[in-house]
């Protein structure tokens, strides 16, 4: 399957050091090949880029890794392909616009037999079951609010039934955001933490990459960072609850739903 990353800051950051290891999952030190994509998402400014070769064969993922990019919403995806063939248009992320804003989502999973009706005012470019899934949840928010931009925590009480009801068809890891919050969804496997001081020594799972926090971040720094797969050593992940639902803000979580373990005791 394919994998995610995603970073949400309370001040623009760079991912360099995990993104580093987050492309070597990419054809390195994992088999996601069929290609790679990031977004640089900092409110009014957003930056979408995919390529349909594997991330760890990249120049440009290479220079990212090198060169910092700094957003306060990052979101990255490797590829492995279970829908659709290996192509730019099916690389994640996927973007689309709706109340004035630009919103981003990646997925990991496989959903069967789920084809959602679409009116068209969101279309797929691609086969992907990721960008239909993408493609209903923004038509439904357009149905629900219109033009009208809802604060996060309304956002998050109304899609979390639509994704849950997605989820019933396979896997339906995600991530989406607009630029002001970060939303994740854990259908199987998820990862998530906060950094903030003091900072640490850490170094990374998928490479000889190693750095003291404190030493590229201030006081007032505040991440949440989400992963597949816990990304470095010396760094307390968070496994989520199958079906749990967080949104990051400001380098926080303001938005909790525990899914399943909170559904089956409604």
């Amino acid at each position: 399957m394919c994998e995610l990353f995603a970073l949400n800051s309370r001040q623009p950051a760079a991912a360099t050091f995990s993104l580093s290891g987050f492309a070597a999952r990419g054809g390195r030190t994992a088999d996601h090949v069929d290609g790679w994509g990031v977004a640089f998402h900092d409110g009014e400014r957003c930056e979408v880029t995919v390529e349909d070769s594997p991330a760890a064969e990249s120049e440009l993922a290479r220079h990212l890794g090198h060169h910092p990019v700094r957003a306060r919403n990052i979101l990255a995806h490797i590829r492995k392909a279970t829908q659709g063939a290996r192509t730019l248009e099916n690389c994640h992320p996927f973007r689309r616009d709706w109340a004035g804003r630009t919103w981003v989502f990646a997925h990991n999973g496989d959903l069967k037999d789920f084809h959602p009706s679409l009116d068209g005012s969101f279309t797929p470019a691609g086969q992907t079951d990721s960008e239909r899934a993408f493609c209903w949840l923004m038509q439904r928010l357009q149905q629900r609010f219109g033009a009208e931009l809802p604060d996060w925590p309304e956002l998050a009480e109304t899609l979390t039934p639509w994704i849950h009801a997605i989820a019933e068809h396979g896997r339906f890891n995600l991530l989406l955001t607009d630029g002001r919050a970060m939303l994740a969804h854990a259908s199987t496997k998820l990862h998530w933490l906060q950094r903030r001081p003091p900072f640490g020594h850490v170094s990374l799972r998928d490479g000889d990459l190693s750095v003291d926090l404190a030493t590229v971040n201030n006081p007032a720094d505040r991440m949440a960072l989400v992963s597949t797969e816990p990304l470095t050593h010396g760094e307390a992940w968070a496994a989520f609850a199958p079906g749990e639902v967080r949104v990051f803000q400001d380098g926080d979580c303001v938005f909790l739903s525990e899914g399943v373990a909170e559904l089956a005791a409604a």
